[in-house]
């Protein structure tokens, strides 16, 4: 039997060594994905041997993955039955990191600092990660070759090796791990398994832990679509993203560009934000390279907006980082990000068109992340802005309507699209702001939540309408007459009343003029600055706790047909306390319409004294 040779690493081969124990990788469980990684890759390779190789050691052992580990021992040993090696090879692929170009790999490190280094994952190091956890490694291999000895190759990382005969060996290679004292977990069964699963489930050969198969899901998004169930998807979602709960749509493509990728997303069934189980989401569409795991959660991967979203992407193209843990490329990150952000868009789109029950009943529980989406991204505004979906004041309740909807039953002489925000239906309808619309019969959009507001001031137009709020005073409706049977105050009268009103109420108004939109309400307060009443009304809901800016002077609008301006008219000569009371309780009145009351005592203690003074 040749002697056992004993070899040292050469001096930068030690630094390399000392970076990837210490400084490579983040979590040192990393370990069992690379072995695996390694071993699926000898077996593939092995898989395209058969097809021009007569001969080959061992032919009849199955392409497999078999771990075992020994938590008494403290070892874990991973075996597949690929290539295996000679002695030189040995030397060359294990004696040797990046043996192809050592010294400028090392080079290379030192330029990015030294860890988490943003280098092509090429140099051939994931299988010294091993010795982030083990005090010794042995190696024995088998070469495919016939004619060929075994060798063992053993290590305990400090700088050099030794190589002997080995004898007895089944094809391909077998590596036992003696695993340190402080991680004898990796020896744990339990442990291991979780491991597995979570890197390493879709690996297209066997992986037997401790005899029982662990990999048994199949790595359906590269499957063709025509060939899988819909009771698969279920069960994959189910798996993929640890969930009980049945997805509401799913979005399975590949595509070639901007590099190759196939990719399935899934929408879960309810929205946990809503239900205020867990806090903020966290986006669980994991990235994987050749089906092994790279990322479980991604940054950047997807926007903000869309974290409801679980499955998975994977790229055989993916330019990583040499750790294979995060993936290097920002500009091409960005670039998968819009891809798959307009495909999934696209996704929506279509199901609305072609379910639009099933669309409708995903925006109730998903339509506020595609509001934060209109809010928060730019690139993808006009796209969502067609996603939309609200009530309308010409439909019935509970029915919901799109913008695309809205300007297709636009007549043609408007030009703008009007939308209210309010605390439910009831109160927009009851409201002074409605009236000018209803009594021209203009279609108006309804929001009951506070970030419709947001929405429709950051998506600012749609199809070359602008959006507008009805509680704005620049809205021009003088091309369409109102009917009444009430006439007007005289102008003089106007004049006079408006003088008077602007002079009692001071800074509180910083106009006071007669309305032309009014019906049925006496007067209606109208936001002519930067921010309207709807969005102060949100910024107060929002931060209720929070000292909101003060309210700006508005324009308050009279209605000079109504019974009660033009008895106000009469009284503010002949009983100008009474007038002033009642003017107080109109102005109040109509904050409370815009819901912008703060304090409604002194309103409640001024009603009591107008009702005392109109008993007398």
């Amino acid at each position: 039997m040749p002697p056992i040779e004993k070899h040292e690493f050469q001096a930068e081969v030690k630094q390399l060594l000392d970076i990837v124990i210490h400084s490579l990788y983040t979590d040192k469980e990393i370990f069992i994905r690379e072995l695996i990684s390694n071993a699926s890759d000898a077996l593939e390779k092995l898989r395209h041997i058969q097809i021009t190789e007569q001969e080959i050691v061992d032919e009849n052992l199955d392409l497999e993955i078999n771990i075992t580990t020994d938590d008494k021992a403290g070892t874990f040993t991973i075996q597949d039955f690929g290539v295996g090696m000679k002695r030189a090879e040995l030397v060359q692929n294990l004696g040797t990191i990046a043996h192809s170009d050592s010294k400028a790999f090392l080079e290379a490190i030192k330029k990015e600092g030294g860890t988490n280094e943003n280098l092509i994952g090429q140099f051939g190091v994931g299988f010294y990660s091993v010795f982030m956890v083990a005090k010794e490694v042995k190696v024995y291999t088998q070469s495919w070759e016939k004619g060929v000895e075994g060798a063992c190759w053993t290590s305990d990382g400090s700088g050099a090796y030794t190589l002997e005969e080995a004898t007895d060996q089944r094809r391909g290679c077998k590596m036992v791990v003696s695993l340190k004292d402080e991680h004898k977990n990796f020896a744990n069964a339990e442990s291991v398994k979780h491991i597995i699963q979570r890197y390493s489930s879709f690996v297209p050969f066997p992986i037997h832990l401790n005899g029982e198969r662990v990999n048994t899901v199949k790595a359906l998004w590269l499957q063709n679509k025509s060939e899988i169930k819909e009771e698969e998807y279920k069960e994959f979602y189910k798996f993929q993203s640890n969930a009980y709960d049945e997805p509401r749509t799913w979005l399975h493509f590949s595509a070639d560009a901007p590099l190759t990728i196939n990719a399935l997303l899934f929408v879960p069934d309810q929205n946990s934000e809503r239900l205020g189980f867990t806090g903020r989401m966290e986006s669980s569409v994991a990235l994987h390279c050749r089906k092994v795991l790279i990322e479980a959660q991604p940054k950047n991967l997807l926007p903000e907006w869309l974290r409801f979203l679980k499955g998975v992407v994977d790229s055989a193209d993916l330019p990583l980082n040499i750790s294979r843990e995060t993936i290097q490329d920002s500009p091409l990150i960005q670039k998968l990000n819009r891809l798959l952000t307009k495909r999934f868009l696209k996704h929506l789109e279509e199901l609305s068109q072609k379910a639009p029950q099933d669309y409708e009943a995903f925006w109730q529980q998903f339509g506020v992340f595609l509001q934060e989406g209109i809010v928060t991204d730019f690139n993808h505004r006009e796209q969502l802005g067609k996603l939309l979906r609200f009530e309308s004041s010409l439909n019935e309740k509970g029915q919901l309507t799109s913008l695309l909807d809205y300007v297709s039953r636009m007549p043609s002489e408007q030009k703008d699209i009007y939308y209210l925000f309010g605390q439910n239906r009831e109160t927009i309808e009851a409201g002074p702001y409605l009236e000018p619309f209803k009594a021209r019969n203009i279609e108006v959009i309804f929001f009951y939540e506070p970030i419709g507001e947001f929405v429709m001031n950051h998506l600012a137009e749609f199809e070359g309408k602008k959006l507008i709020s009805g509680d704005q005073k620049e809205i021009d409706l003088e091309d369409v007459a109102t009917e009444s049977s009430e006439e007007q105050l005289p102008q003089e009268d106007v004049e006079g009343l408006s003088t008077w009103i602007k002079e009692s109420l001071g800074e509180r108004v910083d106009k006071v003029e007669a309305s032309k939109r009014l019906v049925d309400s006496p007067a209606v307060v109208l936001n002519s600055g930067a921010i309207s009443a709807s969005m102060q009304r949100m910024m107060r809901v929002m931060n209720p706790d929070t000292n909101t800016p003060d309210l700006p002077a508005v324009t308050l609008e009279i209605n000079t047909r109504h019974p009660l301006i033009k008895n106000l008219s009469e009284q503010y000569k002949s009983k100008p306390e009474l007038a002033q009371l009642v003017l107080d309780q109109i102005f109040d009145n109509t904050l409370i319409a815009a819901g912008l009351m703060e304090n409604p005592k002194p309103m409640i203690n001024r009603v009591y004294k107008i009702l005392e003074t109109v008993t007398q």
